[in-house]
């Protein structure tokens, strides 16, 4: 199928209902067919799998399309959302593939729910050991369940004792609603180079064979404490195909670049001249570039040694992370392995040796993961004879079970940037900022002769008619962006732990398919050296018709309708909720207070309302189920008399289901 087709398949997903208001066997049928045809002919994935989704949903008996849409999110986005489908088919024939419950396992894991993920993992070995004979396509090793369910024991213990780190989207002046990612900046973080796949300034007008525009190297300068907004680098740089780049010096005037070159991938460099242009970029001279792909490459602040991964022969499996020195000629030579202390049986990449020359970052899908690549960091002892430290994980919420990789430092200690794909994302991977979360102020000393005690926080999450506990996702996060740690007490109930010892107000996020989301904020005291326990009730309603309600979380420029950052994070909880509810329909309305003329407030209110709106539009969700209204000052829910308890309150941007 040509991407022309893929095109006329998508015009026509616009005119209709996207997913069945009611079961329907022939447009599922249909769907299903323009969706495997679009796969057959491309690699127009993303397009195929929302054609999958609605031919799914259309007809939830269809073992064939509810298997597909599932592994089709597990192998690109919204992966947490694949078990959803393939439980459909669980129901009616667990024996329709031979890995459904692995994959179901492996969606879950994705999704954080990893006492799921363990249950229905335990369930594939049961049934692979008890027929060892079969040998077909779908069929996983013992071994790489195994390292499954050791990737989901870490990733509990992971979870349950975050890192103190803020991880921080660095906003839409770089982000895009396409993928940005591989950022590299220089030392003192003045400017910013990346990777993009957005249409806006991009080279080539046409699309790659995924119908996706090709990637593109794109510059923003940081002006104030300020990303601008990002520009394409040029031509000198970019071509009308791939192009991605993968390290900058500390100096900010040496960029190493990623092309087809003439092995299977080659590192290539690019030098800034004088006047702020870049050269023509030319293979990376020396031992470095083979036959085999080189993938990434960091270089140290002296510019004397550097860090490289390759699939070359001889290395201790798959991709294997490489030094090579700069000799007294200034030429780059002696070319070595790093050996065990770093490298695994499985794929290490994406280093990053920090501005102490000592320190090295790196990502690997082997060690003490919680799947996929995890960032570790270990320090350089003695090069000669490859010794490190033993690699440390970075922990969560830095890693995820997803690939996390291409971490960059700053000269600043403890800041980093990386690319991950999260829930408060502007489109698929974004970039992101790793900080230290903000520090608590002095406080007299507690007494040494007793520890302090964690505050605990039990969150209860109900259906709110029936009262009976339902089994949601829910998040804790501190102002700063830190996560708050948590473990599982059954169905419904959380528990999570609070260490700080100053009062301190906390974001809870509640989500479940089928139910509109919950964000809450809740307020504690200090943790002491006395036991505390706090419990919370959340009640989840289900979606329907009439039901109101209020993004309190969502932020404008005061007097404008220019969204904040912080209002990520709500809007794409509503942008998820709307992907799982596919046949609802929602009303946007925008409110104020009562200072002010009434034309303004209403002007206001409707272009607020419609900002909303578009955001939810550029994050894929069809203009027709959307409809923005600005009502002014018009429906206040409570009296304008005092700002704290009415004219604070009425300013608001709501949501209200009009269809479903």
């Amino acid at each position: 199928m040509h991407l022309q087709k893929v095109i006329f398949f998508l015009l026509l997903l616009t005119g209709v209902v996207a997913t069945a208001q009611q079961q329907d066997k022939e447009q599922a049928r249909q769907y299903y067919e323009m969706a495997t045809e679009i796969m057959a002919s491309t690699r127009a994935v993303d397009d195929a799998r929302e054609l999958m989704v609605i031919a799914a949903n259309f007809d939830t008996t269809n073992v064939k399309a509810n298997t597909e849409a599932g592994i089709m999110h597990i192998r690109t986005i919204q992966k947490e959302q694949g078990a959803k489908y393939l439980l459909r088919v669980y129901r009616q024939n667990p024996n329709f593939r031979f890995d459904l419950e692995y994959q179901i396992g492996l969606s879950y894991q994705y999704g954080l729910q990893f006492d799921k993920a363990i249950e229905y993992y335990t369930r594939y070995k049961l049934k692979a050991e008890g027929n060892a004979a079969y040998k077909g396509k779908d069929r996983v090793e013992p071994k790489e369940v195994a390292r499954r369910l050791d990737e989901c024991a870490n990733g509990k213990e992971f979870v349950a004792t975050p890192k103190p780190l803020a991880i921080t989207n660095i906003g839409a002046q770089i982000n895009s609603e396409f993928d940005d990612y591989a950022p590299v900046v220089n030392a003192d973080e003045t400017e910013m180079i990346f990777t993009s796949r957005r249409r806006e300034g991009n080279l080539n007008e046409n699309v790659s064979d995924d119908n996706r525009p090709f990637e593109d190297i794109y510059v923003s300068k940081n002006e104030g404490g300020s990303w601008q907004p990002a520009t394409n680098i040029g031509v000198i740089v970019n071509t009308k195909h791939n192009e991605s780049n993968i390290a900058l010096s500390p100096s900010g005037n040496t960029l190493f670049i990623y092309r087809d070159g003439l092995g299977e991938g080659d590192i290539f460099t690019s030098t800034r001249q004088p006047d702020g242009t870049w050269t023509k970029p030319v293979s990376l001279p020396g031992a470095i570039n083979s036959s085999y792909r080189e993938s990434s490459i960091t270089i140290n602040k002296d510019e004397t040694m550097l860090f490289f991964a390759s699939e070359r022969p001889g290395g201790l499996g798959g991709i294997d992370i490489y030094s090579c020195i700069k000799d007294k000629k200034g030429q780059w030579t002696i070319v070595r392995n790093l050996g065990p202390g770093i490298n695994t049986e499985f794929d290490d990449d994406g280093p990053f040796i920090d501005y102490d020359n000592k320190t090295l970052y790196f990502s690997s899908k082997g060690r003490k993961g919680m799947g996929g690549y995890d960032i570790f960091k270990a320090t350089l002892m003695n090069l000669e004879k490859r010794e490190w430290t033993e690699p440390e994980n970075l922990g969560f919420p830095i890693n995820t079970p997803d690939d996390d990789i291409y971490i960059v430092g700053t000269a600043i200690p403890n800041r980093f940037y990386y690319s991950s794909v999260r829930n408060d994302g502007v489109g698929y991977s974004d970039i992101y900022l790793i900080s230290e979360k903000e520090k608590a102020p002095e406080v007299a000393k507690l007494p040494e002769k007793k520890g302090v005690q964690p505050i605990k926080f039990v969150l209860e999450v109900v259906d709110a008619e029936t009262k009976q506990p339902v089994e949601a996702k829910a998040r804790m996060r501190g102002k700063d962006n830190s996560v708050i740690g948590s473990a599982s007490l059954g169905t419904g109930m959380f528990e999570f732990g609070v260490m700080s010892t100053v009062p301190k107000e906390y974001t809870v996020s509640v989500e479940l398919d089928g139910y509109i989301f919950e964000n809450i904020k809740v307020m504690l005291g200090r943790a002491t050296e006395e036991p505390q326990t706090v419990n919370r009730r959340v009640l989840l309603r289900k979606v329907a018709i009439g039901e109101i309600s209020a993004l309190r979380h969502v932020f404008f420029d005061f007097g404008r309708a220019s969204l904040q950052e912080a209002s990520f994070e709500e809007l794409n909880m509503m942008v998820t909720m709307m992907q799982q509810n596919q046949d609802m329909q929602v009303e946007i309305g925008g409110h104020t207070d009562d200072v002010g003329s009434d034309t303004f407030n209403k002007k206001l209110s409707q272009q607020r309302a419609d900002a909303v709106r578009t955001y939810l539009t550029n994050n894929g969700i069809a203009g027709r189920r959307i409809k923005s209204i600005g009502y002014g000052e018009e429906r206040p829910i409570v009296s304008n008399d005092d700002e704290s308890g009415g004219r604070e309150i009425n300013r608001r941007v709501e949501f209200k289901v009009i269809a479903n």
